[in-house]
């Protein structure tokens, strides 16, 4: 980007970098957006907890259509026209929005617009089993393995501020009218298919790769296969995916747990919300160039075990305001004493998992695998999302919210002691043999 130089890059990396950053910072617009995505749909759509689980469940269950997808990416040899395509058949659906009532009174019981928002951002998270590999392999063979981290976390974290500064700007525009959003979001729509335009002239150049004649669905089976045979044979990656899943359960068991404990348990406004989030968001930021650059010098495995342990004990911090509810109100902000070492630890979660949920996979793979290894990382993801949200808020109707928390901590727990027990067991190839 303009005023933003960084030495040691050659001219293939610094045009990357530019496109990467600025398709970061309008990506971060629409994180700040969609961030409050669940909270508005309970407060201000008047939506049911089982509804809400859905709309997070969105996000990553789309990533299942990786099992066809990855076989699809693989074949298709103009990944930059496919990305125009996904820009426009997602995003422009976010312009219905506009058309959605501006009043409760219409909202009640099971209101057709329920659905609709849940269908729109449905298509929206579609993009993402395209978007998610190609943005890896772009990367992957464009950035050399020293400064892929390093210029990720630079990326992530011009994200990451955007995302802040959206979120705070966005949660006082809520409150001021809690149906600010069928404005916003039409803007969203134009500027995310701007996002992945940018994105799509990261130069790349297709690998001339002779493949046997075979029907889709031979590929697809291929597919499987080579991805079975992947984590079969590859350790390593085989146990990261596992902790990966017992961490995915007490994340996504917990996630809409805890805005429904926001509005139901401790009845925060949209401008406390935005506030916690923007806190830890903040934190987050002056901490991601230094993961960044630890993510390459550290194995993988122990870098995420400091990530699932960080989202333990933010949980733990969170389930105590239950027991010590004291909290200090200023400017229609209650800020909990409780939630202080929430937002700290939240914080670490925050600027680790930023890296880490995203290239992770690559370090365990040779840089034409990148795609193919975060397709594997992006379908367990979907495996996992078709059941834990919804398990999530089933505990916390069953047992209330602190036993919802205990359950969620348990297998972030359990998460944390395979990475480490793997990483000491099973080290990785050097990073040579990775390269190469």
């Amino acid at each position: 980007m303009p005023g933003f130089k960084i030495s040691g890059l050659t001219d293939k990396e610094k045009l990357t970098f530019s496109l990467h950053m600025s398709y970061s910072m309008i990506e971060g617009v629409l994180a700040g957006l969609i961030v409050l995505n669940e909270f508005v749909f309970v407060k201000s759509l008047l939506g049911s907890g089982y509804q809400a689980s859905l709309l997070f469940q969105f996000a990553t269950v789309v990533f299942i259509l990786l099992i066809f997808f990855n076989e699809f990416l693989r074949r298709v040899r103009n990944k930059k026209r496919l990305l125009h395509r996904a820009a426009i058949l997602t995003r422009l659906p976010l312009l219905l929005l506009f058309f959605f009532p501006r009043s409760q009174e219409l909202l009640t019981g099971t209101s057709i617009y329920h659905l609709l928002f849940l269908a729109i951002f449905l298509i929206y998270y579609l993009a993402n089993p395209i978007v998610f590999p190609i943005i890896n392999l772009f990367l992957k063979n464009t950035y050399s393995h020293d400064n892929f981290g390093r210029l990720y976390g630079y990326a992530t974290t011009g994200k990451s501020i955007v995302t802040m500064a959206t979120t705070f700007v966005y949660g006082w525009m809520l409150d001021l009218d809690n149906f600010v959003f069928v404005y916003v979001f039409p803007v969203a729509a134009v500027l995310g298919a701007i996002s992945i335009f940018l994105l799509a002239a990261i130069p790349y150049r297709e690998e001339a790769i002779e493949r046997p004649a075979q029907t889709i669905w031979q590929g697809i089976k291929q597919s499987i296969g080579d991805m079975s045979d992947i984590l079969k044979k590859n350790a390593p990656y085989r146990h990261f995916q596992t902790g990966f899943m017992f961490y995915g359960f007490g994340f996504m068991g917990s996630y809409t747990v805890i805005i429904l404990f926001f509005e139901f348990g401790l009845g925060l406004s949209y401008s406390s919300v935005a506030f916690y989030r923007n806190a830890y968001s903040l934190l987050s930021i002056l901490m991601i160039p230094f993961f960044g650059k630890q993510i390459g010098r550290i194995d993988p495995r122990r870098f995420a075990a400091i990530s699932f342990f960080s989202m333990f004990l933010y949980i733990l911090s969170l389930a105590l305001t239950n027991y010590f509810p004291s909290f200090v109100e200023f400017w229609g902000i209650k800020l909990y004493y409780m939630m202080i070492p929430y937002i700290l630890f939240h914080s670490v979660f925050a600027a680790t998992m930023a890296l880490l949920w995203s290239i992770g996979s690559a370090y365990f793979c040779a840089p034409s695998e990148a795609g193919t290894y975060q397709s594997i990382h992006l379908g367990m993801t979907a495996l996992r999302s078709l059941f834990a949200p919804v398990l999530g808020v089933l505990f916390y109707e069953l047992w209330g919210f602190t036993a919802a928390f205990g359950i969620a901590m348990a297998s972030l727990l359990t998460g944390v002691l395979i990475m480490r027990w793997s990483a000491k067991h099973f080290p990785l190839m050097k990073k040579e043999v990775l390269e190469h």
